[in-house]
This record gives structure tokens, sequence and C-alpha cells, in this order.
């Protein structure tokens, strides 16, 4: 008589990397189940901050919010986020991001520039999973890496949105949001994110920019032309952009063009309220000033 299998119990998704079910270390961790751990992360965040707010009030909408609550618990948190995104940075995976900065930085002449000069440039990290990306650039890039939650001491806690920002005036040569606006909840939070990158950043500082492709290609609210529009209107003029059909991620390289301050520009009213440009099953992402 065969000998029966015992099957084995699937681990749901959701407790992927959570501390009852922690993530394999390493980057062999299964890269369907990293992206689906992030998705229903970023959905959990979008409904809190709904819940949070003005409908929060009532007795369903403060249940909701607990049980919502419980599940990104359950999730392990936002470190399991961190433990999934810095998995996905892995050379198995393709590397971080700021490879592709550090080639468009090179193949501007920046970087030979900033070397003959012997001049540094300061590069703020927003949202850093790790220490030390650009050590291979330490001759002329110096990283600052923050984020929310910091998982190295050499990564400072501290929320972008909070930073002070006559202190930060003009004062960095780059700033990097590689994979943090869409991490953002709130439309209007990440349109402040833009806006305060674009005070902070020096007359002609470039900004890194790094969103998941469907973003831009399968929101309701926002379109490549769209996006384009936004960030010209807070002074922000393209320089480079990276994506492909099929792809995963798009990439720009954003430079300071104007000094204007983007509330006072008569071209950002267009951006400040939803408009469906597209119809059919799509995403809600969104961006407003």
């Amino acid at each position: 008589m065969p000998k029966t299998q015992k099957r084995r119990r699937k681990v749901p998704v959701t407790q992927a990397a959570s501390p009852a079910h922690p993530a394999p270390s390493g980057s062999s961790s299964n890269p369907a189940a990293t992206r689906s751990l992030i998705r229903r992360f970023h959905v959990l965040l979008k409904r809190r901050a709904q819940l949070q707010g003005p409908i929060g009030d009532t007795g369903d909408a403060k249940r909701a919010l607990a049980d919502v609550e419980r599940e990104i618990e359950d999730m392990g948190g936002l470190g399991a986020y961190q433990r999934m995104s810095s998995i996905g940075q892995g050379k198995d995976r393709g590397g971080g991001s700021e490879k592709v900065l550090i080639e468009w930085l090179q193949e501007l002449g920046v970087a030979s520039s900033a070397q003959k000069e012997k001049r540094v440039l300061r590069l703020l990290e927003v949202g850093a999973l790790r220490p030390d990306n650009y050590a291979s650039c330490a001759s002329w890039i110096q990283g600052n890496p923050i984020d929310l939650r910091s998982q190295h001491p050499a990564i400072a806690e501290q929320d972008f949105l909070l930073m002070d920002e006559k202190a930060h005036h003009a004062r960095w040569d780059v700033i990097s949001l590689s994979l943090v606006l869409n991490f953002v909840p709130d439309a209007k939070d990440r349109g402040q994110m833009l806006r305060l990158a674009h005070s902070m950043l020096r007359p002609d500082g470039f900004l890194f920019l790094v969103l998941p492709l469907p973003c831009l290609l399968n929101s309701r609210y926002l379109t490549p032309e769209h996006f384009h529009g936004l960030v010209n209107a807070i002074g922000l003029a393209i320089v480079y952009t990276r994506w492909k059909e099929g792809g995963k991620m798009a990439y720009w390289l954003l430079r300071k063009s104007s000094s204007n301050a983007a509330e006072r520009r008569p071209d950002c009213e267009a951006y400040q309220k939803k408009t469906v440009l597209r119809q059919g099953k799509r995403n809600n992402f969104v961006i407003l000033l």
C-alpha cells in the first residue's frame, strides 16, 4: 500500500516576514511573495490614513482601524517591509537603484567635475535601507541616508516630511526618493515631498525619483504626460527618464530649474485635485500639489 505524503501547510503571504514567520536570510525570498507583501502593506497604510481622518470618529471606523493596525502588526510592521525591500536590492535581483543614479551623474560629467574641483556632492538618500549604497563613490559623493525606522546606526531615523525646510533650504546637491513616494499613503503628502525636495536642492541640483511602473502606466489619475507636467510645475526639469513596456520600475533624473516656490506658480492649480485620465480597471495612485 503506497505511503501517503503529508501536505505542507502553506504560510499566508502576509506572514512572510512576521516575527512568527521570519523571511529567509539573504536574497532567497520568493520574489512574488515579496511583491505581494509590499503591495498589501501599501493598501493597509492607505486605509489606515483614511480611517485616521474625519471618518474615523465612528465606532465602526475605530474597529476597522484596530483591524488594520492588527494586520500591519501581524505582517511585522514597517520592519517587514524594509527587510523585503532590502532583499530586493540584492545583486541577484539586479542591485539597488543607486547604480542608475551613479551612471547618469557620470554621463552628465558631474562626477568628473566634482573630482576635478575636489568637491564632494552632498546627497540625501530618503528611505535608505543600507548605509553604504554610495561607498564606491566616496571620492565625489557624501551619502546621508535617512529612514522613518532606521535599521542601522549609520542611517538617521528621520521623517523627510518633518525636516526643517528653512534649515535645509538649498543645502543638497542630490536628493534620492527611490521607491519612497509610492509608500506615502496620502496624495498631498506625495506632492509636499516633491515640493520639499525642490526647496532643499541647490540651484541646478538633482532629484532622483523611482516609482513602480504601474503608478505611471496603470493609474486612472496619472499618465506620463500628466506627471511630467506636474514636476515641471514644481520647478523640476526632466534630464533622464528610463522605463520600458513590461518592466517593473520607472526612473527619472530631475534638475532644479526654478527657484520659485511651487505654491506660487499658477500652473500648479491643475494638479491640486484628482482628474480621471483613464477609464477601466486601474489603480488609484495620484500625486496632488
